[in-house]
């Protein structure tokens, strides 16, 4: 199931991203999973989901918007390890 949404953009915003509207509601969808992900908000999986991509996709995705595709931050996983001794 998915719910049709309307939005009210101006017209500059397509073409300040070269888009058509199909093309820019894609890249919305993207940019707004990608950012909630890096937040930590949502998982890879809904993720992915809300930008209409595999997960796969939506990982290869990340390294276009410079977002590491791991939540764990350097710190968390040596923590891990040591815990894992």
């Amino acid at each position: 199931m998915s719910i049709a949404l309307q939005l009210d953009m101006p017209e500059g915003a397509f073409s300040a991203l070269h888009k058509d509207p199909k093309e820019f509601t894609m890249e919305l969808r993207l940019a707004a999973a990608v950012k909630w992900y890096e937040m930590a908000i949502i998982s890879q999986e809904k993720a992915a989901e809300i930008a209409g991509l595999s997960r796969s996709e939506f990982i290869f995705s990340l390294s276009r918007f410079k977002v590491s595709p791991f939540q764990s931050t350097a710190e968390e996983i040596a923590e891990e390890l040591r815990d894992a001794d």
